[in-house]
């Protein structure tokens, strides 16, 4: 099978998507991933507004679905994503 058509099924472990969330937020939000904690929240702690959340949804499903064939993030459960520590349960369950 030609390298450029297979995808590894690597299984993310929840400190690389600890990683990948932070990373994402702070390029979206334009601050260090550094000073971005797992217990902080979007709205209240980072000043994370819905469009920013988007923005991480999309870069998310972008990022994760490279490597998992078909990762969705459900519309109707962004609601209930309010904290960092959220949204890596989230992807790290969906993955499971």
């Amino acid at each position: 099978m030609p390298a450029e058509t297979h995808v590894e099924h690597t299984p993310f472990g929840r400190d690389e998507v600890l990683a990948i969330v932070k990373d994402q937020l702070a390029d979206i939000l334009e601050i260090e991933p550094s000073s971005i904690n797992e217990g902080d929240a979007f709205a209240e702690d980072l000043d994370a507004d819905s469009l920013a959340l988007i923005e991480l949804v999309e870069a998310l499903e972008e990022e994760i679905g490279e490597r998992s064939t078909g990762f969705r993030i459900d519309d109707e459960d962004l609601e209930d994503l309010r904290t960092v520590r959220d949204a890596v349960d989230y992807v790290v369950a969906k993955l499971g």
